[in-house]
């Protein structure tokens, strides 16, 4: 695909192989934000570990500090009072067999589905639809749980899902570039922190190989993974 005057642009306004400490680095991405929407500042890593062996597969949540600049959509498939407390919460769709059935018929408008632990059964049937799409709820990430009501206030109040793809990436928006800097920093830093602290002990040699930010329409501009 051919590349785009404004694309052409922002890569000869910068240094493609330099590394960059992340403030830089995030300024730069800020400043390359040229399109007529509020672009997203993405955070790229790739981490020194095998996610085909099941115990350096890397998945999790982290909450952001900063919160992520969109508006979240929460399903929530519950029952009677957790029900009821995922309405209260602010949760976007809420139910069960409909729910299910919606879904099956390819109406999956929204981003995070939580499900409460006695409805699994009837949402791993769903993992055609929803696995794809990273949307199967799970307990390793706060979907699968008792408290709906939390699980979708931290969801709507910025907490993000994170997992490794096939090749060891882990890619997280940390905001808008309409955000300060100190607030994509502070974000940069939460995930930087969750994904040390989430390091499989089987994991050896160096484990962050690679950061890169970008937004939605730029190039990535490569950070310093020395202090890492």
């Amino acid at each position: 695909m051919p590349l785009g005057k404004k694309y052409k642009a922002a890569l000869a306004s910068y240094d493609i192989e330099m590394m960059y400490p992340s403030s830089e680095a995030i300024a730069k991405a800020k400043s390359l934000a040229t399109a007529k929407f509020d672009e997203t500042i993405e955070l790229a890593v790739r981490l020194g570990l095998d996610p085909r062996k099941a115990d350096q597969a890397v998945r999790g949540t982290v909450a952001l500090p900063s919160g992520t600049g969109k508006t979240v959509r929460v399903a929530v498939f519950a029952a009677g009072e957790a029900a009821q407390a995922a309405r209260d919460a602010g949760a976007d769709i809420v139910g069960t067999d409909d729910l299910a059935a919606a879904i099956e018929a390819g109406k999956m408008d929204f981003d995070i589905a939580i499900s409460t632990p006695d409805l699994m059964p009837m949402v791993g049937k769903l993992g055609r639809a929803l696995g794809p799409r990273g949307l199967m709820p799970n307990p390793k990430t706060g979907t699968v749980t008792l408290d709906v009501a939390r699980a979708v206030t931290e969801f709507k109040g910025g907490k993000v899902e994170y997992r490794t793809d096939k090749y060891g990436n882990v890619q997280v928006p940390i905001g808008k570039a309409s955000f300060e800097q100190s607030a994509l920093e502070a974000n940069f830093s939460a995930v930087l922190d969750e994904l040390q602290r989430a390091r499989p002990s089987s994991a050896k040699g160096r484990y962050i190989k690679k950061i890169n930010v970008s937004s939605t329409m730029g190039p990535g501009i490569k950070v310093d993974t020395s202090s890492y």
